[in-house]
């Protein structure tokens, strides 16, 4: 089975170039994240075309994760237990958003999550979003703890570049999020949890990005940041034989300005998905 996972940014922009890339790439099952569309805008048309069942959460222009699996599309779940809520404005009940849809695809459970941006480090959203990865990693360490042979994807932009060969200058970041030691702890709570980065062995060391910002030719100029992940539980981590970065996505008019991120995995006793 081959397994990926896409920030799409605006799935309504780019869903002719993420339906020609599944073709093209062979992809069963991609998760993607900031579709930025309701449920009722998803354009579901184009994946079912070619052979996608498709579950989503969104309820604005803002987030909103999704599933597309060709391997089936079962247990769909909004939101993990725990999760926390927000709301920006006082006047508005705190609710929790569209960061987090599980599915069971292949027999692999597979999340698409989002995880918050936190803005800036005296912004109320970085202690959301520390929040937010504390209860995703006491979550998803009870998942292990029920069925540690379960095999579990936890993928999508995590916003954060957990060590500094994940970033294209160290001292760009100094002060600012998704480099700072609070995230990064968040972030290895989550493999001390039992949850292994399945892509970086096979795409090792500096200056290799999933995300390049729009502004000042970062693309070109190769200035990038690492914070785009599939993490494995053991059992799906055992079955990695191959992982790639799709760089070349991000190239070119509309193009997200997150690259996508693939595994393959090997076959389980019985499963006839490949």
């Amino acid at each position: 089975m081959r397994l990926a996972t896409w920030n799409v940014n605006s799935i309504r922009t780019r869903v002719d170039r993420v339906t020609d890339w599944l073709e093209r790439a062979d992809v069963d099952v991609l998760a993607m994240q900031e579709t930025k569309c309701t449920d009722a805008q998803f354009p579901s048309m184009p994946f079912a075309a070619l052979g996608y069942e498709v579950a989503h959460v969104g309820v604005s222009q803002w987030n909103g994760v999704a599933i597309a699996s060709r391997v089936g599309l079962a247990d769909i779940e909004i939101g993990f237990a725990g999760q926390p809520t927000w709301s920006s404005k006082p006047d508005v009940e705190a609710a929790a958003e569209a960061r987090a849809l599980g599915a069971t695809c292949g027999g692999v459970r597979v999340w698409s999550l989002y995880v918050p941006n936190g803005r800036s480090l005296a912004d109320p959203h970085y202690a959301y979003k520390l929040d937010w990865l504390a209860a995703l990693r006491d979550t998803a360490a009870g998942w292990l703890g029920d069925d540690a042979g379960a095999p579990i994807a936890l993928v999508g932009d995590w916003n954060i570049a957990p060590t500094d060969e994940d970033v294209w200058s160290t001292e760009a970041y100094l002060g600012h999020t998704h480099v700072s030691e609070p995230e990064r702890a968040a972030f290895h709570a989550i493999n001390n949890a039992g949850f292994t980065d399945v892509v970086r062995p096979f795409t090792p060391g500096p200056g290799v990005y999933t995300y390049w910002d729009y502004t000042q030719l970062a693309f070109q100029k190769r200035r990038g940041m690492r914070i785009d992940f599939i993490l494995g539980s053991p059992a799906l981590a055992a079955r990695v034989r191959h992982a790639e970065i799709g760089k070349d996505e991000r190239r070119g008019k509309g193009a997200s300005d997150h690259a996508p991120v693939l595994i393959d995995l090997d076959d389980q006793p019985g499963d006839t998905t490949q």
